[in-house]
């Protein structure tokens, strides 16, 4: 989920508290979906200004969204090679953009977990999703539920995590427990990323329990986007590795998929 542009392996110190569980999940309680476009991008939104994700009309399997690309930071920590062979996860669907890409671009095992039928609806008629498969799969679920059910835990190299409602007030899910959650669904190799709004009051809060879930030493950060959304990375297993490293990865990141990978070196560092 995004403000609206221009153009429209360390262990927890301390045990997790009580996970909180979701109290609104009545189909009737969310929210109604809502399109928007302009000649080259198509937005969906929750019944609000807000965007809670896009697509380039004339490239549907691209990612639009400049902190969208960003989640893709991932790749910068497992070799090119391996990618294909890895599963992917995202919860909350949004537009699609990132279950497409590690689908169609990437040729990853895929599941999406998102909790409102009415977007999957929408992504299938307007953000061209493809049809579950056999290496993809969207889910209708709640994101907590999902993290904590064992028979997922230590099965997803990537998880992405994007979980703002129309009110795009905070995340929805954002405990140390959830986080401890995400961080059971992964391989030891495994990166979790998370879409925060970064100069918002609730940023360090969700810092601090990303920190707690997975340790100091396993998280990154990228500076905020103009639009303030900030990209936070976790590692199951933590890794420092070297400025040259890094960007030897991030050409080939660049040139195999397109994505502005060396850019990213610039705004993104250890947290």
């Amino acid at each position: 989920m995004a403000r609206l542009s221009t153009r429209a392996a360390a262990r927890p110190a301390d045990p997790p508290p009580e996970r909180p569980r979701r109290t609104r999940t009545d189909p009737d309680d969310l929210p109604a979906v809502t399109l928007s476009e302009d000649s080259e991008v198509r937005f969906l939104h929750l019944g609000t200004e807000w965007v809670q994700g896009s697509m380039l009309i004339d490239r549907p399997f691209d990612i639009e969204l400049e902190y969208v690309q960003r989640m893709m930071a991932w790749l910068l920590f497992v070799e090119p090679d391996s990618v294909a062979r890895r599963r992917a996860m995202q919860l909350g669907l949004g537009a699609a953009a990132l279950t497409k890409f590690h689908f169609k671009k990437l040729k990853m095992d895929t599941t999406a977990i998102e909790i409102n039928p009415q977007v999957v609806a929408a992504c299938r008629t307007w953000f061209k999703l493809p049809p579950d498969s056999a290496k993809l799969r969207v889910l209708l679920g709640d994101a907590a539920e999902v993290a904590a059910h064992a028979p997922f835990h230590g099965t997803v190299d990537a998880l992405q995590v994007d979980l703002y409602d129309h009110e795009a007030a905070a995340p929805v899910l954002d405990s140390p427990a959830f986080y401890a959650d995400c961080r059971a669904l992964l391989t030891d190799e495994g990166t979790m990323t998370v879409n925060l709004f970064g100069r918002d009051a609730s940023f360090e809060r969700s810092l601090d329990s990303i920190r707690a879930a997975f340790g100091p030493d396993a998280v990154w950060a990228f500076k905020p986007t103009r639009e303030g959304n900030t990209v936070v990375l976790a590692l199951r297993t933590p890794q420092h590795p070297g400025r040259l490293e890094l960007l030897a990865r991030a050409e080939a990141i660049q040139a195999r998929w397109g994505l502005p990978a060396t850019k990213w070196l610039r705004v993104f560092k250890a947290a």
